[in-house]
């Protein structure tokens, strides 16, 4: 327990704005709501460990829309939804009316009723992941000032044209992912960094590993931030 009531402190003492908030880019939140939410994620993986629940949703539902393939973060958010109470349903667009012309605003409204969370993969075409997800923001902030809805589901990207922000975050956790980065901020030649050398494999696409690094870097620099250890 001295370990939970740690990780508890830890996540009390930062700064952050997290609430009621989209995730939509990893670099548009600040340092400690990275932290807190790496640190949050310890939390969770520890009560798990231990059998404690960590349901805090008797019902809802998280939606789950994807326009493009996907195991790991599919697979991860559903459990991750699960382990918090929520249900996860998946929005088909093929058997929804937005095959029939359903507007993004109508679709996002009707979807979100007794939705806590929508998670939205759309990584297919350049400029238009990232504009689709913050469209469906907007639909659903008019909806809760119109009335439509009682309350407002975040947004999560599950991975868009510009960004993948569970696994960027994913990766931070990872040891070696703070030893290449240390060496980068150590004025390292970047290209004579070998990602085999660490003995892994980037899945499935190492450009958005690069891309992951490299962003977060610009924004918060691990020197201080100190994330993996």
């Amino acid at each position: 327990m001295k370990e939970l009531n740690a990780l508890l402190k830890e996540i009390k003492g930062y700064k952050t704005k997290l609430h009621g908030k989209d995730f939509l880019l990893t670099w548009e939140k600040t340092t400690d709501e990275l932290k807190q939410i790496l640190a949050i994620a310890d939390l969770l993986k520890m009560m798990r460990e231990k059998n404690i629940s960590a349901k805090v949703f008797d019902s809802g539902l998280a939606v789950s829309l994807f326009r493009d393939n996907s195991t790991r973060t599919r697979f991860s958010f559903a459990s991750a939804c699960n382990l918090l109470g929520l249900a996860v349903q998946d929005l088909d667009e093929g058997k929804s009316q937005i095959a029939h012309g359903e507007t993004v605003r109508e679709t996002a409204n009707m979807i979100s009723f007794l939705s806590e969370v929508i998670g939205i993969r759309d990584d297919m075409y350049l400029g238009a992941g990232n504009t689709y997800m913050r469209e469906v923001g907007d639909a659903l902030d008019d909806g809760v000032k119109q009335g439509v809805l009682p309350q407002r589901p975040a947004v999560v990207n599950l991975q868009c044209d510009v960004d993948h922000p569970t696994q960027a975050m994913a990766d931070l956790v990872l040891p070696f992912i703070f030893q290449l980065v240390q060496q980068v901020l150590d004025r390292t030649a970047f290209l004579k960094i070998h990602i085999s050398r660490y003995g892994f494999k980037v899945h499935p696409a190492p450009e958005y590993f690069v891309q992951h690094i490299v962003r977060i870097i610009v924004k918060v620099g691990f020197r201080k931030m100190k994330l993996a250890q």
